[in-house]
């Protein structure tokens, strides 16, 4: 069993619901250096650095063969491409540098393309088969996600192209942060009220 699929939709629910309402309440709070910091992301090369490191890591993770131990915790069955991690495991420990050196343009938005396409499974199998209803919440949002980190990875300057949209207008950017607020709290309350257990 791989380590994704025990994890409860009450806890995972949690975690999300309060990621969404602290980063939504962050962007009504402080406006102005959330925008400054959202512009700036791009192009900063640190950060994608960062990203990517962590990002490269995990997927290094993922195609490590079964084993025990902690370097061995997140292998996955890839199907039919399990021949394959015997070379993933190297390829990645050469393409993490690599990638951070020769990627001049968009690095932190490519590699936060990266980061959502990796978070998104753990949420999808905390919801797979669950009850009730309303853990749809959890793989809307991860859906929503995949297709965002999809056009990130693909389209960088989309990321930057969607920031300039949503900051050109205080109350633009106003309704975004309630409407990603409300969703949080839509989350943070059917994890309390109706998953505990799931």
């Amino acid at each position: 069993m791989h380590l994704y699929e025990p994890l409860p939709l009450y806890g995972t629910g949690l975690v999300l619901g309060v990621w969404l309402v602290a980063t939504h309440a962050l962007m009504l709070a402080k406006p102005e250096p959330v925008q400054h910091f959202l512009k700036k992301l791009p192009r900063d090369k640190a950060i994608g650095q960062v990203f990517l490191f962590i990002g490269m890591i995990w997927f290094w993770l993922l195609v490590q063969p079964p084993g025990k131990g902690i370097l061995h915790s997140l292998a996955m069955d890839l199907g039919e491409f399990n021949p394959l991690k015997g070379y993933l495991r190297y390829v990645i420990l050469f393409a993490i540098p690599a990638v951070g050196y020769a990627v001049k343009e968009f690095l932190a938005v490519r590699a936060l393309g990266l980061l959502g396409l990796m978070a998104a499974a753990p949420l999808l199998y905390a919801a797979f088969q669950r009850d009730p209803q309303s853990r749809l919440l959890v793989p809307i949002f991860a859906y929503a996600m995949i297709i965002a980190s999809l056009y990130w990875v693909g389209m960088p300057y989309l990321f930057r192209d969607a920031v300039n949209w949503a900051t050109a207008n205080s109350k633009r950017w106003q309704a975004l942060s309630v409407a990603g607020l409300a969703y949080g709290i839509a989350v943070l309350v059917c994890a309390m009220m109706f998953w505990k257990g799931q």
